[in-house]
């Protein structure tokens, strides 16, 4: 069977299948955030779901708005001078995940736009559901 190209990003391709993630055991989450000044902080920009094996999977933004699935671990952060910096680190209660670890993923669902490639990831555990899309270009992560 042909895999359907509208599921693609055009420039980031496919990325990391979204279905490898069910079964595995949420261990750690990581993420990256936007400081300027004495603004608040952004993000997150990325984040990285890293099960009970050490395999990492990154989710993020493309620049044509699409939500990317990768595998591959957290970067450092980085000074941008003027612009801020970006820190990275393990997540607390700063997302829906927190409240996650520990747990199986159950089942995942995508949602996917003519251009774009893939929009939204929503993933199921035994407590609840964690939904991640792009909105505008920016990673957007609820419980629902």
């Amino acid at each position: 069977m042909e895999p359907d190209e509208s599921n693609e990003c055009l420039l980031h391709g496919a990325g990391a299948s979204a279905q490898s993630l069910v079964g595995r055991r949420l261990a750690k989450v990581v993420g990256s955030w936007h400081l300027y000044g004495s603004d608040a902080p952004a993000g997150p920009l990325d984040v990285w779901l890293i099960d009970d094996r050490g395999a990492a999977i990154h989710l993020t933004t493309g620049s044509d708005w699409c939500l990317i699935i990768e595998a591959s671990k957290p970067h450092a952060g980085y000074d941008m001078g003027d612009s801020g910096r970006v820190t990275v680190g393990a997540i607390r209660e700063e997302t829906p995940f927190a409240g996650h670890v520990g747990e199986d993923v159950l089942e995942v669902r995508e949602e996917h736009a003519p251009n774009t490639g893939r929009v939204a990831l929503e993933l199921t555990f035994p407590t609840g559901r964690v939904r991640c899309e792009s909105w505008a270009g920016d990673l957007c992560l609820t419980s629902v």
